[in-house]
């Protein structure tokens, strides 16, 4: 790994570090670099048709995910593709993996203290004013008309709702648009809350999911978190 990219992958690390509990670990690498081989049996869930880009970026993503499962104390093991392509974590533990072309990050934790995690990555550039319609509700795009950089805190809205959509999936095993939930975002603390606009059980309407996020080093980084 370059000297550039190891500091990179630091900074980013020190980003994000804060937006989890310290019995939550987690992990960064950059797709950009070479990775260890995934495990054989994570290889079955990725296409043989796959492109190159799709092929770095699994394999950071699971070398991240290993490298969190080993700095949680945990021997690192497969973590599989199961349905709807999310990841299957080994027994005892749960977590959430994401990655952009230059970036992945994993969060591992025990499922004894922990019940679900959600993280997401995104580049830090503007979210395009033709995705807004179908990623912000009426309230959302009001909030965003009185920001001086509404395309980037519209990125950090589709991002935030990536978190916490992982993040409720873990319980749910359930699938919505991005209407299912509706953000408030708080930019001096650093915090959000998802609202859910409709019930997914085992979530009523109403329910709220917690997250925090950060901005820097070229990324944006959201998280959510649900502990038992």
């Amino acid at each position: 790994m370059s000297t550039a990219l190891t500091t990179q992958n630091s900074e980013r690390l020190t980003l994000a570090r804060p937006l989890f509990a310290r019995d939550v670990a987690l992990a960064v690498t950059n797709p950009l670099d070479t990775q260890p081989d995934p495990f054989a049996a994570e290889l079955v869930g990725l296409s043989s048709n796959a492109v190159d880009k799709r092929r770095r970026e699994f394999s950071a993503g699971r070398a991240a995910a290993h490298a969190a499962m080993k700095d949680l104390g945990w021997q690192p093991q497969p973590v599989l593709v199961g349905k709807n392509r999310a990841p299957v974590w080994p027994t005892g533990l749960t977590g959430s993996i994401t990655h952009t072309r230059s970036c992945a990050m994993a969060v591992v934790a025990r499922n004894d203290t922990v019940r679900a995690l959600g993280i997401d990555v995104e580049e830090d550039t503007p979210l395009s004013d033709d995705l807004l319609p179908a990623i912000c509700s009426d309230f959302e795009r009001a909030w965003l008309r009185a920001q001086a950089n509404s395309g980037q805190l519209a990125k950090v809205i589709f991002s935030a709702k990536e978190a916490a959509y992982k993040c409720q999936y873990t319980l749910s095993q359930r699938f919505f648009g991005f209407d299912g939930m509706e953000l408030e975002l708080d930019l001096a603390q650093g915090h959000f809350q998802a609202h859910f606009t409709a019930e997914q059980p085992p979530f009523a309407r109403g329910t709220v999911i917690d997250g925090c996020f950060a901005i820097g080093v070229g990324v944006i980084v959201t998280t959510a978190e649900l502990r038992n």
